[in-house]
């Protein structure tokens, strides 16, 4: 879901359970993001929102799979990684981004991917949903949480093929 093209959902998380688990680096991209989420959750109708923060977004599968394992509904799991001049950057979103995909595979629990992979601090502001920002991709990747829950529940035993 980025930029145009993007859909408008309306999700209804009433009664759902949900966790974020957040990146500490880039405190200022961090905290837009955070705040998307819990907006865009409690917009949603989801009143259980409980926040963890872990060191990096390489840390954020384990802890989407604690949380994923801990009877939530869903997992919101938001970062950010820079590009530096070394490749730091591409094992990091690689791990984060697989990770957090093996997560979701493993345990049936949907998780919304909020992992920011920008070449630079001005295009993670301008995603971050702070004042100034084009984008909110903390909104949207709590939004995607509550409508994967929405989709599993709808098509639960009768497979998603529709």
């Amino acid at each position: 879901m980025s930029g145009a093209g993007a859909p408008e959902l309306q999700v209804d998380g009433h009664g759902m359970r949900v966790v974020i688990v957040a990146a500490s680096w880039h405190r200022r991209v961090m905290d837009g993001l955070v705040a998307g989420a819990q907006r865009g959750l409690f917009a949603a109708g989801v009143k259980d929102v409980r926040l963890v923060r872990v060191p990096g977004s390489f840390e954020l599968p384990l802890a989407a799979q604690t949380a994923a394992r801990s009877g939530v509904d869903a997992v919101v799991a938001l970062g950010v990684v820079i590009r530096g001049g070394t490749p730091h950057f591409d094992y990091v979103c690689q791990a984060a981004t697989q990770g957090l995909t093996e997560v979701a595979l493993r345990t049936g629990i949907p998780v919304g991917f909020g992992v920011l992979t920008c070449d630079d601090e001005a295009q993670a502001l301008d995603r971050a949903g702070v004042e100034g920002s084009h984008e909110d991709k903390g909104v949207e990747a709590a939004q995607a949480a509550v409508e994967m829950v929405r989709v599993m529940r709808a098509n639960s035993g009768s497979g998603l093929g529709g």
